[in-house]
């Protein structure tokens, strides 16, 4: 079983957080008191996504790769019943919805669940080596694993790095401090299991290896696909009515506003309290009145719904606001 991969909204989020990030540096929570307003900003990142919300949300299951969710989408429409362990089919869930398009019938497909499944896996977890000689044996170098062991050394580092330490770590991809391996092919192709090595390298780091197998209840998920629209318009208004919380074009306005508004385009655009008319405009204009009246510290961020998109000129833009530390 191959790794999980980021999902749709956490890519396109990613996309807009990178600017907002490189330009902002790291973000902080905001306390929302007014006396320490000179000490925070609010930034403001646009990412443009296109012209239409079906590029990023419609998928053609035949060109995914590995060919998991193209068989799970045929044997649905043929009314046959397809079963995962282990992962979710299409890796939809109800905040990452999942839409295909097949003889003119566009569906939403997702999973439910319908029974537990007992199985024993092995964990690598790994733990810090200080001393080079430790134990006398030497250290299998990451990059010279197969693959599948490679890709459990690079997870399994981010627990054992994030012990202690601020960020945490992927818990999408680290259970019980290590990595899982699932799957027969996995679990038999792996020399790490096979040889059980004393310590392993990753990044001219060494690490002492802790293996152990342990056991898991997981979920059984049976596929579905629901029709939901008969033609792109339909489809569109779907995800519009799902996803975009502000539309608006150049000439609502003023000239400041469109001025943030491209400044934010082209980089994360940020003020500190109390914000400029033209940010306030655009704030409120953005349907965001939340970061400008009450309690900025519980009432902001909570009305998003999870929608991230906005639709400015007849395009559309992911976007992301944040509070941060103000430079010095």
């Amino acid at each position: 079983m191959t790794d999980p991969l980021p999902s749709r909204r956490q890519f396109l989020g990613a996309v807009a957080a990178s600017s907002l990030i490189a330009t902002a540096g790291c973000l902080s929570s905001f306390d929302g008191r007014t006396d320490e307003a000179d000490e925070t900003t609010l930034a403001l990142a646009l990412s443009r996504s296109g012209d239409t919300l079906r590029d990023p949300f419609v998928v053609d299951l035949a060109d995914t790769t590995p060919d998991w969710d193209e068989a799970a989408f045929e044997a649905v429409l043929d009314g046959e019943t397809y079963t995962t362990q282990y992962r979710k089919p299409f890796f939809a869930t109800p905040d990452d919805p999942v839409y295909a398009r097949r003889d003119g019938t566009y569906y939403r497909l997702g999973s439910i669940v319908v029974g537990e499944a007992e199985a024993v896996h092995p964990i690598l977890r790994l733990r810090c080596a200080d001393s080079d000689t430790e134990d006398g044996a030497d250290a299998v170098a990451a990059d010279s694993l197969p693959e599948g062991d490679a890709t459990a050394v690079r997870i399994a580092q981010m627990a054992t790095r994030a012990r202690g330490n601020p960020g945490g770590a992927p818990w999408g991809l680290v259970q019980r401090g290590g990595f899982v391996y699932r799957g027969t092919d996995r679990v038999e192709s792996s020399e790490l299991l096979a040889n059980e090595p004393a310590f392993v390298t990753y990044r001219d780091r060494r690490y002492a290896v802790e293996i152990s197998r342990e056991t898991f209840y997981e979920p059984i998920y049976r596929a579905v696909a629901e029709p939901v629209a008969d033609s792109p318009a339909e489809m569109e208004a779907i995800l519009r009515a799902r996803f975009v919380d502000a539309r608006f074009d150049r000439a609502d306005l003023s000239a400041g506003a469109r001025d943030v508004v491209d400044a934010a385009r082209r980089d994360a655009y940020e003020e500190s309290h109390p914000y400029s008319a033209a940010y306030r405009e655009l704030l409120r204009t953005m349907h965001k009145r939340a970061y400008l009246d009450g309690n900025i510290r519980k009432d902001a961020g909570v009305d998003d719904e999870g929608r991230t998109f906005l639709r400015y000129d007849g395009v559309y833009y992911d976007y992301r606001l944040a509070f941060r530390e103000a430079r010095s």
